[in-house]
């Protein structure tokens, strides 16, 4: 008798989830991205739910930064394994990001020259003579590794990106990219214009 009434009780709590977000997601613009932000109710309900983007683990927030920098500025900290869009009033928010692995890294001084949703992806030739099993060409989608969003760097082969692989924010692992986690990625993106100067310093 008791095991019934638990499991009528889980059924309706679970009704009640899937109605709920059934009726906000009549409320969500058409350009909503359930690829990234979509999470299972019925999972989340038993405590084993997740949308598909993962959580980063260095968390986003707001700190003190230097004041000398213009607001809007990309300041990119490759030793840190952080980037930081400065606010002004010094302050600026932090992001965790995998930054390029030994032999990879660089620094300088690059402008945001375009930005993409859901970015397609073409290996480089010198990437391709490295890893000679890559695919020539991978079209945008929550599978390719230039994730939700793509901010590119001047007329460099380096990006801002995002990742399908959230597990390697803060570590060095790429060939000279910065990524982030879709959800830190799509903030970002967000809040960064075309033509914005972004420093990145070792």
């Amino acid at each position: 008798m008791i095991w019934r009434l638990v499991f009528g009780l889980i059924c309706a709590a679970s009704f009640a989830t899937v109605a709920a977000t059934d009726a906000s997601a009549q409320r969500r613009p058409a350009n909503y991205d359930q690829t990234v932000t979509g999470n299972d109710p019925v999972a989340n309900f038993f405590g084993f739910g997740g949308g598909s983007s993962g959580g980063s683990p260095v968390a986003r927030t707001t700190v003190s930064f230097p004041d000398n920098y213009k607001p809007g500025t990309i300041v990119i900290r490759a030793g840190e394994r952080r980037l930081y869009l400065v606010l002004g009033n010094g302050q600026a928010l932090r992001y965790g990001i995998g930054v390029g692995r030994q032999g990879f890294g660089w620094s300088g001084v690059k402008r945001v020259s375009a930005k993409r949703e859901w970015p397609a992806w073409t290996p480089p030739a010198q990437m391709l003579r490295r890893r000679p099993d890559l695919p020539r060409h991978m079209a945008g989608g929550p599978d390719n590794p230039l994730g939700a969003r793509a901010l590119y760097l001047g007329s460099s082969l380096y990006r801002i990106h995002g990742s399908n692989e959230p597990e390697t924010i803060g570590q060095a692992v790429s060939s000279g990219c910065f990524r982030l986690t879709n959800a830190d990625v799509i903030d970002l993106y967000e809040r960064v214009p075309v033509g914005a100067t972004v420093i990145v310093q070792q």
